[in-house]
């Protein structure tokens, strides 16, 4: 379902939160469409020799989380993303659970511009995604 929630119910401390676990296809379709098969992500036998000691999804793939509870839940339709600072905190690896979260921290009235923290934790609650969005909500 999505939400469109208009700016001036937008408040400080609003949040919104989605959860996905990560599949073995999720991460070879990422490589397919992004074209990044860096074996630490495709290739156990590589990525048992990592500081990982196995495979890790892409990064960006939990990202994608993030753009999604931007675009879906809060703002929510016609979102659109301006900017995104961001660090990586953790590995995510396949079959864990990935939960992503944006709160409101600031609106700019006039240019309808929403400052939000991003973040995406595991199941058992470690970080491995910290930053922050800057979109404009239409």
């Amino acid at each position: 379902m999505f939400r469109d929630v208009k700016f001036a119910d937008i408040k400080v401390g609003d949040t919104a939160s989605m959860s996905k676990t990560i599949s073995e296809s999720d991460v070879y379709l990422f490589a397919g469409v992004t074209g990044d098969f860096n074996p630490v992500h495709i290739n156990e036998e590589f990525a048992k020799t990592t500081m990982f000691k196995g495979r890790i999804a892409h990064g960006m793939l939990s990202v994608g989380f993030i753009s999604a509870v931007l675009g879906t839940a809060l703002p929510g339709v016609n979102t659109i993303y301006l900017a995104q600072e961001l660090s990586f905190k953790a590995p995510v690896k396949i079959g864990d659970t990935v939960t992503a979260t944006v709160e409101v921290l600031e609106k700019i009235d006039g240019k309808n511009r929403i400052i939000l923290r991003t973040t995406a934790t595991t199941q058992d609650g470690t970080l491995v995604i910290d930053g922050k969005a800057t979109v404009m909500k239409k």
